[in-house]
């Protein structure tokens, strides 16, 4: 047996270091060539490195959770030796995965999750892989229903239902018998509360008479217990009417009075077990790991926010004739099975007031003392997904058409929310856009994604109140929020480049000059 040295391979262009998500095989498990052992984390992109071997893991060199060092040896695998191989006994340092290129190893992260092999190995991206882990599922007893048979999401979660269910953990434990605790308060506090209405109920049964005969005294003792007569049970009779004597009427006020006094403690009660329901509520509490992606965003924002000091610009933009025009093209887009949102001619309208007002598609290099103005338009467009806020970037927009666009920012949105965007289709950007209307409203202050110099949020687009020539009219309107960073960038300058945006907005068809 010869024992050969893995090392952490290029999984990106130009990454220096990634955090080891997870690891995929255990030491002695005995692994084949290409596949998975490990998912690696960089920047923006989970990819899972493959084995260049068939053989054993012979030892694993750091723990799930460790950011490691391009080129650190992460895992010894002990192979078998080969005929004539006199030095397969010394140590071999393999320099990547199978020796392979960035460009290699990343495509070997995401191809594995599209395309079948003849392995007979389960293809399924990192992030359902890591669901399974979760939920004690095998992935390769799971039928896969996505493209090419790949295990998606639905299918995990479909057979984590229809198998053994995993012991819960004590968080969960905890939580749920918290929340029993306060169901069992609550029906004890109902169960005292139901053992006082009797009174109530007995206090409710009253006559409805019309004619009631009693003695002058008594109907002076009633007025003063405030008790209506006819309603006052009685079996007594004096010429054919009932006949109310003053005992029955004292009897009857007490009750109302008890009946009362019993309401008003079940209202106390259930306030009381309501609060205690919400005390117990407000305890539970979820704990999530702060790494990987999540914790690369915070970063992120962290050094962006407290580095350039971001001013806002808000402003609202009538986009009546928009809307029209993005009506009449979106039939002819779904004739070339083209979803034709209003997010490809917003990227025009940018791009062509950025053509206008070009400080803000620049950068700031500080330690070279310089703004590096950039005369291509590379649009970053971020995209929610479950692991946090990702930033596809389109390429060269100015060069492109509508249609074009739609169909490009369609793909790559797809394909930030499966993971399987490659960290080259997030770099490379010159401005961003980040449409927060899409999930509800109007204004916000964008954090700039550093190192550019300007972000441009878009609120909801809904119909409110426009002014014009001294009347108000129901117009479809789009909110903006752009944030500057005003080191480079002067508030007029970012108010004249909204301007502009909203000028091609308004107007659409200038950007058919475009």
């Amino acid at each position: 047996m010869a024992l050969r040295e893995f090392k952490l391979p290029d999984v990106g262009e130009g990454v220096a270091e990634g955090e080891i998500v997870d690891w995929l095989v255990e030491e002695g498990d005995t692994v084949t060539e290409d596949q998975p052992v490990a998912e690696v984390e960089t920047d923006k992109a989970v990819v899972e490195v493959p084995s260049p071997y068939n053989g054993t893991v012979k030892q694993i060199h750091y723990p799930a959770g460790e950011v490691v060092k391009v080129g650190s040896v992460i895992v010894t695998f002990e192979i078998p030796d080969e005929a004539g191989d006199s030095e397969a006994a010394e140590p071999v340092v393999e320099e990547g995965a199978g020796a392979p290129e960035a460009e290699d190893a990343t495509d070997a992260g995401t191809a594995e999750s599209e395309a079948p092999s003849s392995s007979g190995r389960t293809f399924a991206p990192p992030s359902v892989r890591r669901l399974a882990r979760e939920l004690g599922v095998d992935l390769s007893t799971v039928s896969g229903s996505g493209p090419s048979g790949r295990v998606t999401e639905g299918d995990v979660r479909q057979a984590a239902e229809g198998g053994e269910r995993e012991d819960e953990s004590e968080l969960t434990d905890a939580v749920e018998r918290v929340e029993e605790d306060a169901e069992d308060a609550v029906e004890r506090m109902d169960e005292e509360v139901e053992a006082e209405v009797p009174l109530g109920e007995q206090a409710a049964e009253h006559a409805e008479r019309e004619k009631t005969l009693a003695a002058p005294a008594t109907r002076k003792l009633a007025a003063d217990e405030g008790v209506d007569l006819n309603a006052v049970p009685t079996d007594e009779e004096r010429d054919g009417e009932a006949f109310v004597s003053p005992e029955a009427v004292t009897q009857y006020a007490r009750a109302q009075r008890e009946a009362k006094a019993a309401e008003e403690r079940a209202e106390s009660s259930s306030a009381s077990a309501t609060a205690s329901s919400a005390s117990a509520g407000e305890e539970r509490v979820e704990s999530r790991p702060y790494r990987g992606i999540r914790r690369t965003i915070g970063k992120q924002m962290a050094k962006s926010k407290y580095t350039a000091p971001h001013v806002s610009h808000h402003d609202t933009v009538d986009i009546s004739d928009l809307v029209e025009v993005r009506a009449e093209l979106k039939e002819r887009a779904a004739e070339q099975d083209v979803k034709l949102t209003y997010l490809p001619f917003i990227m025009k309208a940018v791009v062509a007031a950025l053509k206008e007002n070009p400080i803000l598609n620049s950068e700031l290099r500080e330690d070279d003392e310089e703004v590096l103005v950039k005369h291509y338009y590379n649009i970053g467009i971020a995209v929610a997904t479950d692991a946090g806020l990702m930033v596809p970037v389109v390429k060269r927009v100015d060069e492109k058409g509508i249609l074009e666009l739609a169909e490009e920012v369609n793909e790559l949105a797809a394909k930030a929310r499966d993971r399987s965007i490659t960290r080259e289709e997030m770099q490379g950007g010159t401005f961003t856009l980040t449409n927060f209307g899409a999930i509800g409203g109007e204004y916000a202050t964008p954090i700039i994604n550093y190192p550019e110099t300007a972000i441009l949020g878009l609120g909801a687009i809904d119909e409110r109140p426009v002014a014009e020539d001294g009347e108000v009219y129901a117009r479809p309107t789009l909110p903006l929020s752009l944030s500057i960073d005003h080191r480079v960038i002067d508030g007029a300058e970012g108010a004249a480049f909204t301007n502009k945006v909203m000028e091609y907005l308004n107007n659409p068809t200038l950007l058919l000059l475009e």
